[in-house]
């Protein structure tokens, strides 16, 4: 069974940097893509970066681009998501999704994801 859990949120001021984590397990082939999500208060829920588990490419939406980073380590099981200069616009609840696929495409529904961790929540004050 495929699980995953999110951690690492927290306070930042504008500007600073906050690194999420999410642990996997469970994964029995390599084609997964894990996604990173978050979700504001009455706003849907949005993708902001995803990471394809067996060769590390990494896709970003435009609003993470040049602040935010992907990376996974296989060794330990995580990904992460390294965010930087952070704006009051980026706090929301931030979730990880894992996927089983092998299109060589980003996935971008939420809908898409069977797999999803607990929300971490962070908070970016002006």
């Amino acid at each position: 069974e495929v699980q995953l859990q999110a951690s690492g949120g927290g306070l930042a001021e504008t500007g600073g940097s906050l690194r999420l984590s999410c642990s996997v397990s469970g994964f029995t082939v390599d084609d997964y893509y894990v996604g990173w999500f978050r979700q504001a208060p009455g706003k849907e829920r949005e993708w902001v970066a995803g990471i394809r588990w067996n060769t590390g490419t990494a896709d970003y939406s435009d609003s993470a681009k040049g602040r935010f980073t992907i990376s996974s380590d296989n060794a330990k099981n995580t990904v992460a998501l390294q965010m930087d200069s952070l704006k009051p616009e980026d706090t929301a609840d931030y979730y990880c999704a894992a996927e089983n696929s092998v299109a060589a495409l980003r996935i971008t529904s939420p809908r898409a994801y069977h797999y999803w961790g607990q929300g971490t929540l962070v908070t970016v004050s002006s």
